[in-house]
């Protein structure tokens, strides 16, 4: 590659590293502030109040028990604050009976870190325990005993777990806003298979495919802020009335996902139908049609469950996405879109489970939704 071409690459990823860390930055700043007042709190608390000297341990509790993880904060505290008090009964029990050196240190630490594995998963309830035990070899006990660490440490969960009760942020914003965009990738997948059998272009479904199988971090991302969202929702008394509607939001995520999985096993059956030529142009005009139609009922859902509108309109929505899929659905019989070859025949019957997928999500029964289908 010349010279000039490499500078070019060079500062076309200097760009982007640039924007991305940008958008990561200004995205962070709420939650960066969080922790530094819980951080900071949680220290002068312990140093002002409790009278302990130095208190490390209650600033950097808080800060893990915050953090930026997706990992749900109620068990994050717990984990520093359990973690904490049992390296620090480990470490003095063994300190007792081994004494003080290093290789009585790397016995510590390693019975901590099997004991912590086999008590719990957690990777910060490891980490706490091992390197409470650790400390308790290796240094002195600070002023008031060894366990004033541990009460440190519960001090700096408490802060979190209360910063995260008085937070004004809804907790409602993200997991609708990562469902916004999982839907329109949905749509713009389905849109894609569309204009492929429109085509005639096995590449364009093959591309269509791709694209739906990336959506799999969305999923994961989703499920995540859906679990956060409600727990926060659980130990906030202002945001205590959102439970319901998370727990519906919970329940449609559940069904969106097997949506996109058979989003994908439909777009590789496509490529299949392009190859062999298996549709008539009547039949690849109705079959794009009812595709392309299931792609708008998709938006219309985006917009139910991913828009900040009142529960009315919510429902609204929610009525006008059921009655367009269902519409979808009455359709979905190969000899109504003038399927005649077997591979068309097995294109349909793969599109009939996505359309129960999205009319579940709706909030209907998996009865309801395959009363919608057209007998076969």
């Amino acid at each position: 590659m010349p010279a000039r071409d490499r500078l070019s690459a060079s500062s076309r990823f200097l760009r982007n590293r640039f924007r991305i860390g940008l958008k990561r930055s200004g995205a962070s700043v709420y939650p960066a502030l969080q922790m530094t007042i819980c951080a900071v709190g949680a220290y002068a608390f312990a140093e002002y109040v409790l009278g302990h000297q130095g208190p490390l341990f209650a600033a950097t509790a808080a800060l893990i028990s915050l953090g930026f993880s997706r990992e749900p904060r109620t068990r994050r505290v717990l984990e520093v604050g359990i973690g904490c008090t049992l390296g620090i009964t480990i470490g003095e029990l063994l300190l007792h009976v081994l004494g003080n050196g290093l290789w009585q240190a790397a016995v510590v630490l390693f019975a901590s870190l099997m004991l912590a594995r086999f008590l719990d998963r957690g990777v910060i309830f490891t980490t706490q325990l091992g390197l409470q035990s650790l400390l308790v070899v290796l240094l002195p006990a600070p002023d008031g005993g060894v366990f004033t660490r541990s009460v440190d440490a519960i001090v700096g969960g408490v802060f979190a777990l209360v910063v995260t009760m008085l937070a004004p942020r809804d907790p409602r914003r993200e997991p609708k806003s990562n469902i916004r965009e999982l839907l329109s990738e949905l749509s713009a997948v389905l849109r894609q298979v569309a204009d492929s059998l429109a085509r005639s272009d096995s590449t364009l479904a093959w591309h269509a495919l791709v694209r739906a199988r990336n959506t799999q971090p969305q999923l994961d991302m989703l499920a995540r802020s859906i679990r956060d969202a409600r727990e926060i929702a659980r130990i906030s008394p202002a945001y205590r009335r959102h439970l319901a509607e998370l727990g519906d939001l919970r329940g449609s995520v559940g069904y969106l996902d097997l949506a996109v999985r058979n989003s994908r096993v439909f777009a590789r059956r496509t490529t299949s139908v392009i190859n062999h030529a298996s549709l008539s142009d009547t039949a690849v005009d109705k079959v794009s049609e009812v595709i392309n139609d299931t792609a708008d009922a998709v938006d219309i859902l985006a917009r139910a469950l991913g828009g900040g509108e009142s529960q009315p309109t919510r429902e609204r929505h929610l009525r006008q996405a059921r009655n367009e899929l269902a519409a979808v659905a009455s359709r979905l019989h190969p000899a109504a879109l003038d399927v005649t070859d077997l591979y068309g025949d097995a294109l349909v019957m793969l599109f009939r489970p996505l359309v129960v997928d999205l009319l579940e999500a709706t909030g209907l029964t998996h009865e309801e939704a395959v009363s919608y289908l057209s007998e076969v």
